[in-house]
């Protein structure tokens, strides 16, 4: 995702086995895939890395030294694709679980909200 117009995805690593079975999806995606991901995001650096006898992931380094990694275990290649495409259009923000819900000391004019409905 562009943040002020800059996409915060810097670097895309591909790793995969050239020989296993979970691999599969992913080197289906690279073959057909992966030319087409590059030419789209000239801004995007694809790096493919082998690792032999380990499940394929997708790793995403972001402006902001955060990272992301992806398991594309047994995947299909869009399903691949998908996951490319998330991490693309991610910020690489660290997720942050809200602890509370939001308490007004001022009630809402039009009154509290219902599932109720009353005529």
């Amino acid at each position: 995702m562009a943040l002020r117009g800059v996409w915060q995805l810097r670097k895309l690593v591909v790793s995969y086995c050239n020989w296993g079975g979970s691999s599969r999806g992913i080197r289906a995606f690279m073959e057909s895939e992966l030319p087409a991901l590059k030419e789209k995001n000239p801004h995007l650096e694809v790096v493919t890395e082998l690792n032999r006898g380990q499940h394929p992931f997708l790793k995403g380094l972001y402006k902001n030294k955060n990272e992301r990694v992806v398991c594309v275990k047994n995947l299909s290649q869009d399903e691949v694709l998908e996951a490319a495409t998330k991490l693309r259009n991610s910020l690489g923000r660290k997720v942050v679980k809200l602890k509370t819900r939001h308490v007004t000391k001022q009630p809402s004019v039009q009154g509290t909200w219902s599932t109720a409905l009353e005529l």
